[in-house]
């Protein structure tokens, strides 16, 4: 028999998870009561996907009853309006389609329906016939009145689950459902309030005030490291607290999440809401219902987290603001501090900017009032900065084959007679960056990527970083087939610490890195174990450089300071400055006498002046000068766009036709060029720039070009990124 259709009473347009650049229309079956922001199940195609019915001016008209209807109405909070409006904004403003935006929205299903409750028990009036010291221990904890879980009552209690069975069939309690268990605790704004210096009580005022006056705001906390910062801004979050609101921190990197949970917790008295890759699946589903109900207060998490359905928020804080890793390169190229601050303004809540060596882009908007500013210029308990030296590499180079300057390994081995910690720090990963044959000269190149692959020797393996090739490193040339002939060229972290152990045979040396095998538990674990001074002689990357407080950390070295300098990247200074500011910043923390050397070919350089010498004051303003001058941001705008297919030809013909398809006027468009990295994962890339003024409307402009210009065929590939923080 055929079931009948559903009777129709309206329609409303749905934004779908999909590369649509508008929601579809759906029809609403009777008796359905759907609401802007609702979350709902339809058809499309022949399969079914979850939607956000979106505002009402965004539907089209037509007839209902040429269209499908939506299939389920969810159990869940409606998309909040400030949220709706959030993704439009980033749509429009990065070229992305509104539906792969609101796809971040929506990455949990699972969690679209109410959390299933939890069975529990609670006492009655009734008295079990035999009474014994266990039993009594149950029916006192549990006259609370309160329902308890059989498993947390036996546990609460220190008995067996066979005592609490055996009240239940005494009719001493009785089954009940319990709400789903939290996720974690609700913080205590009153838990334990910091003793702040007077200097950080002024910043925290400060903050509080933008808190207390109910109204957006984007403000910049700078401070040297170890000021105190995140003391500062955790009085803000306790006034957000404190009025109501849920609270959002961005964090760049998972390693740092563990130490920021702990401080977190003393201060609070229960941890945040963690939100990032690492996540089990279950533990995302509860984190994402329990914010959408309003149940967590606040989240710790990654650039992802700022598209979680809060319902409250009402502060946004951006720790590390400078750092990289809050660009987000796929599919939704965005920028997660800008957009931070676009929440911010949209929900009409302040926004807090945090770092010890803020982008150039922000430090500008706060000296030109564009964003408050809020300083900490000395270390809390008056702790004295690290002494910095720049050794010359030219005139005190290491030995024949090594890496390491005399005067630095003499620094490590006073720092071992005084019992204290030194860290190496290489921002490069493996042993080696090119494996080559010293009788042919073969280089080592991955088969789909335009770059060397990288020796990793504690593995064995040649691997390459930007698509994942590895293979064994071979006993012979495979080109030659010489034995034996295959040398390392240059150094990575492991290379350095076979040298440190080879100089320091007795020392206890540990190597940190994003790729050691173990994972985020096992870094943790390495962290702990450093901050305990169970380590004699750290050698990390850029992971070590940000965010962890090392007591016994007295000498930080620097390998190589030129490596990120040696690139066309406009930004490459500023980035060192910022990366090296921050490692030579973990040592002395605490208040001992404290030593950074940094290894360098080029001691005049203006960010290695800046750093040995403190003056972070003159690297600024000699940026912003440099950026106005070439008008870069933020005196001026660009964008990347990167042409990629299956062919050579193919990229470059597409890129060519962008380019002749681009609109006159005062907007530049220059290249296609080959990319810095031509191949990546087989496919070729070819790279355009857009440069125009400070306020070219550089969307219109890439809009008029790209729909000018031929839809991409075959395998061409086009990605848009406004506001490119990579020139790779």
């Amino acid at each position: 028999m055929k079931q009948d259709s559903p009777r129709i009473s309206n329609t409303v347009p749905v934004l779908v998870p999909t590369p649509s650049e508008r929601p579809y229309t759906y029809a609403v079956p009777e008796g359905m009561a759907v609401e802007p922001g609702s979350i709902v199940a339809v058809p499309l195609g022949p399969r079914m996907v979850a939607g956000v019915v979106w505002d009402a001016e965004s539907a089209d008209k037509v007839d209902p009853k040429k269209l499908r209807a939506i299939e389920h109405l969810f159990d869940c909070p409606p998309v909040a309006p400030d949220m709706r409006r959030f993704v439009d904004w980033v749509a429009r403003y990065t070229l992305s389609a509104p539906g792969m935006v609101a796809r971040m929205v929506l990455r949990v299903p699972a969690a679209f329906d109410p959390e299933p409750s939890t069975p529990g028990l609670r006492k009655t009036e009734a008295l079990p016939d035999r009474m014994t010291p266990a039993r009594a221990r149950v029916l006192d904890l549990a006259s609370d009145s309160l329902g308890w879980t059989r498993s947390g009552l036996a546990h609460a209690a220190g008995v067996s689950l066979s005592v609490v069975d055996g009240l239940v069939k005494a009719g001493s309690f009785t089954e009940i459902e319990l709400p789903p268990m939290p996720v974690v605790a609700t913080p205590d704004p009153d838990y334990d309030a910091a003793d702040l210096s007077g200097d950080q009580q002024a910043a925290a005022d400060a903050l509080r005030g933008q808190v207390a006056a109910e109204g957006f705001s984007a403000t910049l906390l700078e401070g040297v490291t170890g000021s105190g910062k995140t003391e500062v801004y955790f009085e803000a979050i306790a006034a957000a607290l404190e009025q109501g609101k849920q609270v959002l921190v961005l964090l760049p990197e998972i390693a740092l999440t563990q130490t920021f949970l702990e401080r977190f917790h003393g201060r609070f008295g229960a941890p945040p809401a963690e939100w990032h890759s690492d996540l089990a699946p279950k533990t995302r589903e509860k984190v994402w219902r329990q914010i959408a109900d309003g149940r967590v207060r606040v989240v710790a998490g990654a650039r992802s987290a700022l598209f979680l359905p809060f319902r409250e928020l009402g502060l946004i804080v951006v720790d590390e603001e400078h750092d990289p890793a809050y660009k987000q390169e796929d599919r939704v190229f965005y920028h997660a501090r800008d957009m931070a601050v676009v929440r911010a303004h949209i929900g009409g809540f302040p926004a807090i900017l945090a770092s010890a060596t803020p982008s150039v882009e922000t430090r500008f908007n706060a000296e030109c009032g564009r964003y408050r500013h809020v300083r900490l210029d000395r270390r809390f308990a008056e702790a004295a900065m690290p002494e910095l030296h720049a050794i010359d590499m030219r005139r005190t180079p290491p030995a024949r084959g090594k890496f390491l300057s005399p005067p630095l390994l003499k620094a490590i081995g006073a720092t071992l007679e005084k019992e204290q910690q030194s860290l190496l720090f290489l921002n490069r990963r493996g042993y080696a960056p090119l494996t080559l044959c010293r009788v042919c000269g073969h280089r080592f190149q991955c088969p789909d990527c335009s770059s060397w692959l990288v020796e990793h020797r504690f593995r064995g393996q040649l691997l390459c970083h930007h698509c994942g090739h590895h293979e064994l490193v071979p006993e012979a040339c495979p080109e030659c087939g010489t034995l034996d002939h295959l040398v390392a060229c240059g150094p990575g972290i492991e290379r350095i610490a076979e040298e440190v152990v080879e100089a320091f045979p007795d020392a206890r040396t540990i190597v940190l890195s994003s790729d050691m095998l173990g994972g985020v538990k096992r870094l943790r674990l390495e962290l702990e174990a450093i901050e305990k001074g169970d380590v004699d002689i750290v050698i990390g990357t850029q992971l070590v450089a940000k965010g962890h407080n090392f007591p016994n950390m007295t000498l930080v070295g620097v390998v190589d300071a030129d490596l990120g300098l040696a690139n066309g990247d406009p930004r490459a200074a500023e980035r060192t400055f910022q990366l090296l500011s921050q490692v030579t910043g973990r040592a002395g923390r605490t208040g001992k006498k404290s030593l950074g050397l940094i290894q360098t070919f080029q001691p005049e350089h203006p960010a290695m002046r800046a750093i040995v010498s403190g003056d972070a004051e003159a690297f600024y303003q000699n940026q912003i000068g440099e950026r106005e001058r070439g008008h870069l941001p933020p005196f001026g705008r660009l964008a990347s766009i990167i042409v990629s297919a299956n062919s050579r030809a193919e990229a470059e013909n597409h890129g060519r036709a962008l380019r002749a398809a681009a609109p006159a006027g005062e907007i530049m468009v220059l290249g296609p060029a080959e990319a810095p990295l031509a191949l990546i994962r087989g496919r070729h890339r070819f790279r355009l720039l857009v440069h125009g003024p400070e306020r070219a409307n550089l969307q219109a402009f890439l809009r008029a070009m790209i729909g000018s210009a031929p839809r991409p065929r075959g395998s061409v590939r086009v990605s848009v990124d406004i506001d490119p923080q990579s020139f790779l």
